[in-house]
């Protein structure tokens, strides 16, 4: 469904692709991961046709991204960071005028099943301007499927959307893909990534790695520990000079090699700087292990 050839896109003397290759099967939920300039959004950009590509080709059904633009655009959907609605224009109105922009004549059951769909019938009244987050990015996803996209694009759909609308969005895009969409998205939330069909890592242009959520984490070395303690910032600035050290919050993440002869000498480094450890256990590598472990591999 979607294929990119050793893509690299310069911006004056910044590389922000430097040669990444993919392909998208029909019917997956594909994510792109990765810190602000990885290139995310500049890959998206130039799959919908919005960007041309400095050197390399991107075909989506089998047809040139560039040459093909004007025939690709008419079974695509956008949703970009920055979805531009219609604050004056009611919901149905916004509906409306998007269907205007794809030719499409007879939108009105279509908009009709996509109010039921996103759960905006009480509010199609309502102007956009006074839709809450959660509903403003529901209502763009409408607007972005009214013509019948065969391929939707999502560039960080959920930023900046409460968690309640976070997981109902989720449900939307879940039902999408049964009904065979092929959805691309970027996202900074790495537990959501966990619902993707497979991923992308990307840093600086490249992509780092490719897979299901589940084989990429069989490539973590070693365990991962997870310390509960009453000094998080001293602790991890301890035992950041043996081990591989990610800090979440109110726990620590250490990459291990053997719990049974490595956690003694955990245990007495931080008692012998009076810090008492609460509780400790092996957990599951997340994907956000995976990637900050990736991300330092990387570093010189």
């Amino acid at each position: 469904m979607i294929k990119i050839d050793n893509l690299y896109k310069n911006y004056n003397e910044v590389e922000a692709l430097k040669g990444i290759s993919l392909q998208i099967s029909s019917g997956e939920m594909f994510g792109i991961i990765g810190p602000d300039g990885a290139g995310k959004t500049t890959t998206i950009r130039i799959l919908c046709g919005l960007l041309n590509a400095t050197s390399g080709n991107s075909f989506l059904m089998e047809k040139n991204t560039v040459s093909e633009r004007s025939t690709i655009q008419k079974s695509i959907g956008y949703l970009s960071q920055n979805f531009s609605l219609y604050g004056d224009l009611t919901v149905d109105e916004n509906i409306e005028f998007f269907a205007n922009i794809h030719n499409i004549k007879d939108y009105h059951n279509r908009r009709d099943e996509l109010l039921e769909f996103t759960k905006l019938i009480p509010f199609r009244n309502r102007l956009a301007n006074n839709l809450s987050g959660g509903m403003k990015q529901k209502l763009a996803l409408a607007c972005s499927l009214i013509h019948k996209p065969k391929i939707l694009f999502l560039d960080e759909p959920t930023t900046g959307v409460d968690p309640v609308s976070r997981r109902d969005f989720w449900k939307i895009l879940a039902n999408l893909k049964n009904d065979g969409i092929t959805i691309v998205l970027t996202t900074p939330y790495l537990d959501e990534a966990e619902r993707c069909t497979r991923i992308a890592f990307m840093n600086e242009g490249k992509i780092m790695d490719i897979g299901t959520p589940s084989e990429l984490k069989l490539k973590m070395k070693g365990q991962i520990l997870e310390i509960l303690c009453n000094d998080i910032p001293k602790a991890g600035k301890i035992l950041k000079e043996l081990f591989d050290v990610q800090l979440f919050g109110d726990r620590i993440n250490l990459v291990i090699n053997d719990f049974n002869n490595d956690y003694p000498q955990i245990e007495a480094l931080l008692e012998h700087n009076s810090i008492k450890i609460i509780d400790k256990r092996i957990v599951t590598p997340s994907l956000e292990n995976l990637f900050i472990y990736l991300m330092k591999k990387l570093k010189p």
